[in-house]
């Protein structure tokens, strides 16, 4: 297949983003992908992201849905994989962290047929970025869930996850916030599904710009690789 026989469906989970939210559904908007099905799910904002998406927001993109009590990433990702229509499905953050320009990169393996699941790693032949703590518990997560797995990738807590969608669409997410990584990771492994893997671009955000996870996130990280483990048990 080519770029133009597909319908690449993107998924922004946004909680309180009201100085991004309209600059990244931009960006999506000037990909050179050719079919695109835009959802945007809020994630019961407080801070103003609910008005914008309704009043500038809503006629850019597909689809917007609002939950009415928040959920966290997991959730709001969940909500968005059941509606959406699309081949492909990708995961955007609503932060400006990850370029959507690197689309082409992380759905091709999908395009070509040669994955059915493919991450974009912001370490994978590169120099990395970000704050050395978040480096090394990132590098650690990923290689912890590894050796349960069995995959070889390098970046398990990366935002650009691209699955085709009857894959994703199986898996049910139990996880809320950003246990989504290890969980996800896991019940695809347990379909005996290899994870491609393409270098991306990565520009960080710290703290005081909005960037949400925490110490306590990298805990209940290492719970949910504990958890899941191989995923098998999920998909029998």
């Amino acid at each position: 297949m080519e770029l133009n026989d597909i319908t690449l469906t993107v998924v922004i989970p946004c909680y309180n983003e009201i100085h991004n939210i309209e600059k990244i559904v931009n960006r999506v908007l000037a990909t050179p992908i050719p079919n695109m099905e835009i959802i945007v799910v809020d994630d019961k904002s407080t801070d103003g992201t609910t008005e914008l998406i309704d009043e500038k927001i809503a006629p850019m993109v597909s689809k917007v849905i609002h939950h009415e009590k928040n959920q966290g990433k997991g959730g709001a990702l969940k909500t968005g994989f059941a509606a959406a229509t699309g081949d492909i499905v990708i995961v955007q953050d609503a932060d400006m962290e990850y370029d959507p320009m690197d689309y082409p990169k992380v759905i091709m393996p999908i395009v070509k047929e040669k994955a059915r699941v493919c991450y974009g790693s912001r370490f994978k032949k590169q120099k990395a970025k970000g704050y050395v703590a978040n480096r090394i518990a990132n590098k650690f997560l990923t290689r912890f869930s590894n050796l349960f797995t069995h995959q070889k990738i390098t970046d398990m807590e990366t935002c650009y996850k691209a699955f085709r969608r009857d894959i994703i669409q199986s898996i049910d997410i139990e996880e809320k916030r950003f246990g989504f990584e290890p969980e996800i990771t896991a019940k695809i492994s347990g379909k005996r599904i290899k994870i491609a893997e393409v270098s991306i671009s990565y520009y960080p955000r710290s703290v005081v710009e909005g960037k949400k996870i925490g110490f306590k996130d990298g805990l209940r990280a290492i719970f949910c690789i504990l958890k899941y483990g191989n995923g098998k048990k999920y998909n029998k």
